[in-house]
């Protein structure tokens, strides 16, 4: 009999909830967009940003394909490219701190 052992850190568990809470939000905004009457709420791009840089990065990417979402605005497009920079720049230095930190000892 095959046994596969499956764990998860606490941190891929909040990647995969984080992210899923992003692609839902991205989803609830693009369904609020097709709706044509104005006394709606919509999910300020500010919100939907914040979600992805907090860790739903995977959620976003996913959903503004999935539901064609936000792909055609350069404006949010630029923030978006940013926040991902910004992540993995962040995921580097936590990454490679040991050798940055031998670098500047020097």
């Amino acid at each position: 009999m095959l046994q596969i052992n499956f764990t998860l850190t606490y941190f891929e568990v909040y990647l995969i909830i984080v992210s899923t809470f992003s692609f839902a939000l991205y989803a609830y905004d693009k369904l609020q967009s097709l709706k044509n009457t104005q006394n709606i709420s919509r999910i300020s791009e500010r919100n939907l940003l914040i979600s992805s840089f907090i860790g739903g990065t995977f959620g976003s990417l996913i959903s503004m394909f999935v539901f064609r979402h936000k792909i055609k605005k350069p404006s949010f497009i630029i923030k978006f490219s940013i926040v991902v920079i910004i992540q993995l720049a962040l995921i580097y230095l936590y990454v490679y701190q040991n050798d940055l930190l031998i670098l500047i000892q020097k």
